[in-house]
């Protein structure tokens, strides 16, 4: 009984040392390094409709991105309401004018939560600012015929948005985000409907981003 109490207590500085060993953390892993820059295409889809864009974003230190990006999408006035004729075709009572939004934007982006979310959700608030090209055309023209007619003017704009970057892929960048623009004339506007001036246009956008990373 001796031996065995004599061979117990030999024992217990080596068991904790093994505990100690087993009990041990891991180390933390790295965070993710991404390459700083990247371009590609916006698909969006608004309360005007569908547009496409490009963008290009770079990484200037930490968690911050300067991005520039351009769009082109359809603005719409409120009241607008779409018929669809006999034959198929869609018509919109008293509707003046098609109007084309165009804006560029530089801006900033900010990555969030980068301490408690993986590196494979990687959410951000972004903001920008630019010159906006307006194009408008004769509805009562067919879509492409009537760029013959089509008028252009120069605004500013910008917009506020959130999103998230997906996956761990070091070369392809998928992500999505809401957008809502603010694009505005500082005179009567521009005609949309008959007799109807439109001031503000822009809104809430629905944007997926497919790029490449560099």
């Amino acid at each position: 009984m001796k031996k065995f109490i004599i061979i117990l207590i030999l024992l217990i500085p080596a068991l904790k040392v093994n505990a100690q060993e087993i009990g041990e953390l891991a180390p933390e892993k790295a965070p993710a390094q991404f390459p700083r820059n990247s371009w590609g295409a916006d698909i969006m889809f608004g309360e005007g409709g569908f547009g496409l864009g490009t963008f290009y974003r770079r990484n200037l230190v930490g968690n911050l991105s300067f991005f520039s990006d351009f769009s082109i999408s359809e603005a719409k006035d409120e009241q607008e309401i779409e018929y669809i004729d006999y034959y198929g075709r869609t018509f919109v009572v008293g509707k003046k004018n098609r109007i084309l939004q165009m804006p560029f934007n530089v801006g900033l982006q900010q990555r969030i939560f980068s301490t408690i979310i993986s590196d494979n959700l990687r959410p951000y608030i972004s903001a920008g600012v630019g010159p906006s090209f307006i194009v408008t055309t004769p509805y009562e023209l067919e879509f492409f015929s009537s760029f013959k007619k089509a008028r252009g003017y120069f605004t500013a704009g910008g917009y506020v948005g959130f999103g998230a970057y997906f996956g761990l892929d070091q070369d392809n960048l998928v992500g999505i985000n809401i957008r809502y623009y603010i694009i505005r004339f500082f005179n009567e506007g521009i005609e949309s409907l008959e007799g109807k001036y439109k001031k503000d246009l822009g809104g809430f956008y629905l944007t997926l981003n497919i790029g490449k990373m560099y």
